[in-house]
């Protein structure tokens, strides 16, 4: 079958459109201009031009699984995250916008540090690990995660971001893979939504998503109690901590880490106003 790149999108649009989409030209749009690698300027420039049966065939296919609540992401297999473009899988979170507060808070705190030791606990696509490697080229980062799945897709986007030899993924739970070693900071992103609210996510997180990145147990906060309360298993305590924390959650985190001796806490806003960081320092 022969259609026009304009003709693809105009059914498209139809289609999402009727299956309840709020902004149906648009997701065609994005859908069409990653299949094709292109940005949307190239398509209506060249909107007139025919896609081949089998684009034509993988465009439908890409539609109808993004018509189940698919994540974009997946279908497109990328995301992009501090400028950078990861790889991502369904055996990785999609990494968010609000994380990078979390990477920028880390290199601004490490980045007058000679040669910073850095451990992210739960590494999943490599994006705050491979991140930080980027952004302090001195740093030397080591990133846990218990899916081994998951580690292989970060060990590609350190590879892709040519920062492999400075960043290494170990699997494991938490601090077990590298106790008695030394670190400066400890920078986790962890699965911290409470087991009620699990079953509140849009459809394309929580039917999509791996279950083990988003579940914090009972009230969210099961991973924090062990991140501030196991770092006895290190050599040393880090000067520093940095977490990504949910809504409503940073008093209680703060208050962990008051608990773990880290006095010096602060709390950075997301751009929709939460409180989404905690950073607090060795007091």
């Amino acid at each position: 079958m022969s259609i026009t790149i304009k003709e693809a999108l105009q059914r498209a649009s139809f289609q999402l459109r009727d299956q309840g989409f709020d902004r149906p030209r648009r997701e065609a749009q994005f859908l069409l201009t990653a299949l094709l690698g292109c940005d949307a300027a190239w398509l209506y420039a060249h909107d007139q031009e025919k896609l081949t049966a089998p684009q034509w065939a993988e465009f439908q296919a890409w539609l109808a699984r993004r018509a189940t609540g698919e994540p974009f992401a997946y279908l497109a297999g990328q995301k992009e995250f501090m400028g950078l473009c990861f790889a991502v899988t369904p055996d990785v979170l999609i990494p968010r916008p609000e994380t990078e507060f979390l990477v920028e808070a880390v290199a601004e705190e490490l980045q007058a540090h000679t040669s910073p030791r850095i451990l992210e606990i739960g590494a999943g696509s490599g994006a705050v690990a491979v991140s930080l490697a980027k952004l302090l080229p001195k740093a030397r980062v080591v990133a846990v995660d218990v899916s081994q799945a998951a580690l292989e897709i970060a060990q590609k986007n350190a590879a892709r971001h040519g920062v492999a030899g400075r960043v290494e993924f170990l699997a494991g739970d938490l601090y077990a893979p590298v106790a008695d070693e030394y670190f400066d900071a400890v920078v986790s992103n962890p699965p911290y939504i409470s087991a009620a609210d699990i079953l509140k996510l849009q459809c394309d997180v929580k039917d999509f998503e791996p279950r083990l990145a988003l579940c914090g147990g009972e009230d969210g906060l099961d991973f924090y109690r062990r991140l501030t309360g196991e770092l006895d298993v290190l050599s040393n305590r880090p000067k520093m901590l940095a977490f990504e924390v949910g809504m409503g959650q940073a008093q209680a985190v703060a208050a962990l880490c008051l608990k773990a001796g880290y006095e010096n806490t602060r709390q950075i806003k997301d751009l929709a106003g939460i409180d989404r960081i905690i950073t607090a320092k060795l007091a």
